[in-house]
């Protein structure tokens, strides 16, 4: 993030370039931004440093995780 955005507001879909996973920002701890799964999952702690706000490709990318997230639970299959 850069100077002025030390801190990216909570919902903000973000990617922890530390791991290339994309995530939206769940709150901020200590010196760690929260993040979450775009499909859901357990949180993650992530270095500030390494994150910044998704670019318009990651956000799609978002969607079609989604989607095949709730695609596989609607259906009763295993999302992986």
């Amino acid at each position: 993030m850069t100077a002025e955005e030390v801190e990216p507001p909570v919902g903000t879909l973000v990617i922890d370039t530390a791991g290339d996973q994309l995530g939206y920002v769940m709150g901020h701890e200590g010196p760690y931004v929260q993040l979450r799964p775009v499909a859901g999952g357990r949180e993650w702690d992530a270095d500030p440093a390494h994150v910044r706000r998704a670019t318009d490709e990651e956000r799609h990318r978002a969607v079609a995780e989604r989607i095949r997230a709730m695609n596989a639970f609607s259906s009763g299959g295993i999302f992986g």
